[in-house]
């Protein structure tokens, strides 16, 4: 019970971040938007997506918990952002779609710093598997989020960096191509193509674990 409202928690929480990051460097290049709906709030309901925040987690929540593996994650209602209010808008609106993915990074190490200080606080008892499950989850998922949403395929904010770099020909082109989105998800998914993202971001993550955990060991 404890690991199941762990991972509900957590994704709420981080899906919640990533919007609110989203909002706040909008209001710092000048678009009140986010600010003026009520959406830099930490109230969670503020932020449920019917598909995105309930019924995508939870399923995945179901089969992870069936078998043990897979992955989970999702997403919040998106945060209103006017690129026509920032001071630049090409480049301003690149920032602010980064923000989101880099809030969930930063997030993820947050949870993982709190590994060294576990063991530290638990030396020689070892840490209660709770705390661990807390600590392994919260990088999880705070990793997966933050990489997917770093793919470059629209409407992913990692679609919108990309737009951003291309020569403006090519950027116009590519940013034609955001109405079939959803039809190269559906593509990736089929052919198994979407599960290599979602393996090196679990790499990483691992690799940032492990990390934490070799520090925690040097103060042994």
């Amino acid at each position: 019970m404890f690991e199941l409202f762990s991972i509900i928690a957590i994704l709420l929480f981080s899906v919640m971040i990533h919007e609110c990051a989203h909002g706040v460097v909008a209001l710092w290049f000048g678009d009140d938007t986010a600010k003026t709906q009520g959406r830099l709030s930490l109230n969670i309901m503020r932020h449920v997506d019917l598909v995105g925040t309930i019924i995508l987690p939870l399923t995945l929540l179901f089969f992870y918990l069936m078998s043990k593996s897979g992955i989970i994650f999702g997403w919040a209602k998106p945060v209103p952002v006017r690129a026509g209010r920032l001071r630049n808008p090409s480049r301003d609106y690149t920032l602010v779609s980064l923000a989101g993915p880099i809030s969930n990074i930063l997030l993820g190490f947050a949870f993982a710093f709190i590994l060294p200080f576990s063991m530290m606080i638990f030396k020689g008892h070892g840490i209660p598997p709770s705390v661990a499950r807390f600590i392994f989850f919260g990088v999880k998922i705070n990793i997966i989020l933050g990489m997917f949403n770093l793919l470059p395929i629209p409407p992913l904010d990692g679609s919108h960096v990309l737009a951003y770099l291309l020569p403006y020909p090519l950027s116009v082109r590519y940013q034609a191509m955001a109405k079939y989105g959803i039809l190269i998800f559906l593509a990736l998914i089929f052919t198994d193509s979407l599960k290599y993202p979602f393996m090196f971001a679990d790499f990483i993550s691992n690799r940032i674990l492990n990390w934490m955990y070799n520090v925690g060991g040097s103060f042994g």
